[in-house]
């Protein structure tokens, strides 16, 4: 196990009715907060209801910003990075997934500097001060409640790029899984994906011989991840289902998972990102068609893995690393099929003929991400294999 530093400043308030919570939890950090969500949707289910008396009685004035989309883009953060500006707020409250947290992160940390947000993304500036964040998820998927990283598209170059650091860490989480009864069955499979390639990321780019306790953790999140949104399907409205699987979704993506394994990557993101931001496929959907192809891809160079994962999730009993890593990537794509999600370009309705075009836009994150072993040449084959 390599050395780490495992560092959580967000409180996780977790439970059903903990939505009233949020107002006293924010004016600590000021009173003058910029309200950041979707499309509307927690307006139709009371959510917002709730947050503005709270954010009242706390004494707080909230700026609204609402109109996030699925795939945040550029030019809504930097809207709402001018009117965190020009109203001096001094804190950014988000409601919402993972779309809407990425967005109130961005805001919260263009608006203390003088220069353009996304030199962020493209690296060509730092992040050392970023206004206060807190927020109340409603649906569980990226993991953003309780990490440092933010992932926003540039629409107008069709870059969708992710960055991370500690200081973009929600300070106070509020999660109460009655919010996601209302996500439909579409949604919740999509989470329920971006929550297994976060893990799995890890779990298969890690270089480390040997993590007992790493691969064990991640196995078992792998496994109650699959079992709890089996049950959500089931039944949409059972609470302790929606309550494992979002507790699941937040602690793939916390630090946690990857602690002690050195430098890891993150190649299936990298890919489904061009998807997303050249198509505006909905992220888990993206990735539900790259994961099986990148994994077969992969497993070629190192089968002990994922004949590994095959035996230790799926219980495949084979001699053969080979055949047991076939089998067991041949079973995560059945549950994904099973629960409707696409497992190919062709449903996603991308062409074939459009691979290069991909495989080029994938460069740019490329270098961000230090992924240069993905050149283009690499990543068209993987694409290839997700047709």
């Amino acid at each position: 196990m390599r050395n780490f530093v495992f560092y959580k400043p967000t409180k996780i308030i977790f439970g059903r009715d903990t939505i009233p919570q949020i107002g006293k939890e924010t004016v600590v950090f000021g009173k003058k907060v910029l309200f950041v969500y979707g499309k509307g949707s927690i307006k139709k289910t009371g959510i917002y209801d709730q947050v503005m008396k709270s954010f009242q009685d706390a004494g707080i004035t909230a700026i609204e910003h609402g109109g996030v989309k699925s795939n945040p883009v550029l030019s809504h953060v930097r809207e709402g990075i001018k009117i965190a500006k020009e109203n001096r707020v001094e804190a950014v409250a988000a409601v919402g997934g993972g779309s809407v947290i990425d967005s109130a992160k961005a805001i919260a940390a263009g608006a203390v500097v003088e220069h353009d947000v996304w030199k962020f993304f493209r690296t060509k500036k730092s992040i050392k001060k970023v206004l206060p964040l807190t927020c109340v998820l409603t649906l569980a998927a990226s993991g953003s409640e309780m990490n440092g990283g933010m992932v926003v598209t540039n629409e107008e170059t069709l870059q969708k790029f992710g960055i991370g650091n500690h200081l973009l860490q929600p300070l106070v989480s509020i999660l109460d899984p009655s919010t996601t009864f209302t996500v439909g069955p579409d949604y919740t499979a999509y989470g329920a994906v971006d929550a297994l390639s976060h893990i799995l990321e890890f779990y298969f780019t890690t270089r480390e011989p040997y993590t007992p306790v790493q691969d064990r953790l991640m196995e078992g999140l792998v496994i109650n991840i699959m079992e709890s949104c089996n049950r959500v399907m089931a039944r949409p409205d059972d609470y302790n289902a929606r309550a494992d699987f979002m507790w699941c979704a937040t602690l793939a993506l916390n630090g946690l998972t990857a602690a002690g394994l050195g430098r890891v990557g993150f190649p299936m993101h990298l890919i489904e990102h061009s998807l997303s931001a050249i198509y505006d496929v909905p992220h888990g959907a993206g990735l539900s068609v790259v994961m099986p192809g990148w994994m077969t891809h992969q497993a070629h160079e190192n089968p002990a893995r994922f004949a590994q994962l095959a035996e230790r999730v799926f219980y495949v009993k084979k001699a053969d690393e080979s055949k047991m890593a076939a089998y067991g990537i041949a079973e995560l794509k059945a549950w994904f099929e099973k629960i409707s999600c696409p497992t190919d370009l062709g449903a996603l309705q991308i062409p074939e003929q459009d691979i290069p075009r991909i495989a080029e836009n994938t460069q740019g994150l490329a270098k961000v991400w230090r992924l240069e072993e993905y050149t283009k040449d690499k990543v068209e084959a993987i694409l290839r294999l997700c047709t």
